[in-house]
Order: C-alpha cells, then structure tokens, then sequence
C-alpha cells in the first residue's frame, strides 16, 4: 500500500485522577471526532468511580500508582505503541472535535508535535484567577530562554508523531510536564506547529486539582534546571559575568590603593576580590565542559529519533 494511504494507528492519552464527572463525556466526543482512535484512560489513585465511568463509555482503563501528570504521562508513554498520540485532560475543558484536525494537520505537514493553544469564548474566561496571567509570563520567559516563541506552553491537548513519544525522556512527576514537552520539543528542534482550540470551564460537580502556587514554583523550578541542562554555557557564562563585575568593583580599588601606597591595606577586600575572580574563570570552564556534554547528548537524542519513521499517513 502505498505510503501516502496508510491507515496509522492512533492513540488517545486521558491522564485522570477523580474525574468522573466528566470522563465519560470526554471519551465519547473523542470517539465522535476520531471514532478509528484507542482511548486510554490513566487512573492516577482516583477515589471515586473515575475507572468505572471510563471503562463503561468504551476507553481501555489502565492505572498509574505514582501520584503526578508527569508520572502518568511516562507510563503512557513507554506502555502504547502507536504511530499518532493525543494527550487531552479528562476534565472536559478542551473542545474534543478539534481532534480531528491536529491530527491530520501531523500527519499531512509530517510534523512531530502539534500544540493546541487554548482559546476562550468571548466574554467569559475560563481560567482561574491569575491563571492566564501566569501562562502569558511562562510564555515569554520560556520563549526568551530557549529562543523560541511559544503561545501556549502549558496546554495539555497535544499531539505527537511517534518519533517524537519514543525519544522523550519525560523526567517531571506532576504538572511541569506541559514544561518539559515544549522544552524538549524546542531544544530538538522537531518540525511543530501550533493551532488554536477551544477551551471552557469545568462542568459543574468537577474540580480543579491544580495548585496555583505549589505547580507554579514548581513550573518556575524545572524551567531553571532545564535552563541550567539545555542552556549550561549562558547559564554559567551569566554567573561568571556577574563574579567577574563583582571583582572588578571590589578589586579596583584597592589596586589603586596598592599603585598609590605600595601596601594592601584591605585584605579582606582583596581576598574576596581574587576569590570571585577564580569563581568566574571556574564557571566559564564548567560552562564549556558542560556545553560539550550537552552536544554529545543532543547528538544522541537526535540519532534516535532518525530512527524512527516520520509520520505518515491519513485519518
């Protein structure tokens, strides 16, 4: 059969935890979008009847005992093989028909990841108070860090070509996975696009098992170890800019000190001087070392993935 005709198999992640009031719905408008697609329903320690619900409306139930998004989203993972992946949230909140869409919208342009940014209806917003706020910020700042413009980094409706699924190590444990996708996918460079998706507030009997403050530091966090493991030579190269400065103001004058009197007479000065002096000549060497490190790293990330076919096919 020719390559172009290929009917590829599709998987759909649904990450759970005490979604019931709203898992069902979410399968049933996944099968009226893309009724060819296998929906897999994660219970990540649900206590209520989030497994019955799901498995009753159609979805394959399997479970993930470690408590986190990221955790879930590892197992899915390493567990489906399939040739089109979709990650939406079980709480109802995306507009399931747009499925359809991103995922010829892979498979046509042969892109690896596609982004659903959300969008809310006019008049009323969706998001909870500083929420989009927050995201805009995370936005720029990730976009400013790793040299790619991103709308929408935090969305959980995605979808990937398999080559992109098989060689993402998916380190996070809870909701800095959304961080760690756009990271990896910009640090790698995949073909990608992003499309705009409708997105509406929990029905009513569902809640919200985001925690502002807690996820937000905690997004905050891994964007400054990502920073620190993707970007090592600005990182260390900003510190040893910041030590060298410090040792010229602290350092200049008791030169001219010594230039005038022959004598040191803060040594205190000098001392802490000197030290900032070695401590930024230490990080410009750690910053190359680790520059080095992270090619050969990328090197071989990229290798595996030219392993894998690119996606093809139609829906």
């Amino acid at each position: 059969m020719p390559e172009t005709e290929k009917t590829p198999i599709i998987a759909a992640i649904v990450p759970c935890y005490n979604e019931e009031a709203t898992v069902a719905t979410v399968i049933r408008d996944l099968v009226a979008a893309v009724p060819e697609m296998v929906i897999y329903v994660y219970d990540n320690n649900s206590t209520d009847q989030t497994s019955e619900r799901a498995a009753k409306a159609g979805a394959i139930v399997r479970r993930e005992s470690r408590k986190g998004k990221g955790n879930v989203v590892r197992r899915a993972f390493a567990d489906i093989d399939a040739d089109v992946y979709l990650l939406i949230d079980g709480d109802d909140t995306y507009d399931a028909s747009a499925a359809p869409g991103m995922i010829d919208l892979l498979l046509s342009e042969h892109l690896d990841h596609v982004l659903g940014c959300r969008k809310e209806d006019e008049g009323q917003s969706a998001y909870r108070p500083g929420h989009a706020q927050g995201n805009r910020l995370f936005n720029k700042l990730v976009g400013f860090l790793f040299g790619e413009p991103v709308t929408d980094m935090l969305s959980g409706y995605r979808v990937f070509s398999r080559r992109f699924v098989k060689s993402f190590p998916a380190l996070s444990r809870e909701f800095e996975i959304e961080t760690e996708l756009t990271v990896h996918s910009m640090a790698l460079r995949v073909p990608q696009k992003e499309v705009f998706v409708g997105f509406k507030d929990r029905p009513a009997g569902s809640e919200s098992k985001l925690r502002t403050y807690h996820d937000g530091f905690r997004i905050l966090s891994l964007i400054g170890k990502l920073l620190v493991y993707e970007r090592p030579f600005v990182f260390y190269g900003v510190l040893a800019l910041v030590a060298f400065l410090a040792s010229l103001v602290l350092g200049v004058p008791v030169i001219w000190d010594f230039v005038q009197t022959g004598q040191v007479a803060r040594f205190p000065t000098a001392f802490l001087a000197a030290s900032l002096a070695i401590i930024g000549c230490l990080s410009v060497v750690v910053g190359a070392i680790l520059s080095g490190v992270l090619k050969a790293r990328r090197e071989a990330t990229r290798l595996a993935y030219l392993q894998l076919d690119p996606p093809s096919g139609r829906i």
